[in-house]
């Protein structure tokens, strides 16, 4: 049975913020509010949570093309292979805010991503979700909260989402109503950038 977590936004309690770290360095689930629609997300080092994950999905792990959410920029070289200044000058445009870039991934890698070309980077204009990343210290992985049964694609309420996802997960982060539009991905892996999905963020900056 998953626990419920109220965490403002405006001012992440440490306490609160801490024992849901705890949780994820031992290889719990958490369902986390971003600044698109809510995420189900683990450490990303961590296999068990991480095959967990895809059975909820119903895909095989090494199948699955999910989100690295991070803190920030600085690390973006542990997990991406060396970018050029006009794709590094695009992503501190964008950066954070509601926006997934494809990116050529790095030889270091975690295991389960090693034959991975590509990954997906995440850098959320939430504070929740970057304080998360920075008490872990290294990113989440993640994926978005879909409902195949409903009128509206992705549930925006935490309550909700936890009623539904109570037996499945360790903790639901009500961090207040979340959004219903998901976020652009845009792959930065080729010559030009290429849009995958137009999402919540603008494509007026590119």
């Amino acid at each position: 049975m998953a626990e419920l977590i109220r965490i403002y936004e405006e001012n992440p309690n440490p306490k609160a913020i801490s024992k849901v770290v705890q949780v994820l360095k031992k290889g719990g689930l958490v369902i986390y509010p971003t600044d698109t629609v809510y995420g189900l997300g683990c450490d990303i080092t961590k296999t068990r949570a991480l095959e967990k994950i895809a059975r909820i999905k119903g895909i095989k792990l090494d199948k699955a093309n999910w989100s690295f959410i991070c803190a920030d920029l600085s690390n973006l070289s542990d997990y991406v292979r060396q970018i050029d200044s006009k794709t590094f000058k695009i992503l501190k445009r964008a950066l954070p805010g509601p926006y997934t870039f494809v990116l050529p991934g790095s030889s270091n890698l975690p295991k389960d991503f090693k034959k991975k070309k590509t990954v997906g980077i995440r850098v959320p204009a939430n504070s929740i979700a970057q304080t998360l990343v920075r008490e872990l210290g290294n990113p989440i992985v993640s994926t978005s909260i879909y409902d195949e049964d409903e009128l509206l694609e992705y549930t925006t309420d935490p309550e909700l989402i936890y009623e539904k996802w109570n037996n499945l997960v360790d903790i639901v982060i009500d961090g207040g109503n979340g959004g219903n539009v998901a976020s652009t991905v845009i792959d930065l892996s080729g010559n030009e950038p290429e849009i995958l999905r137009e999402g919540k963020g603008s494509l007026d900056i590119f």
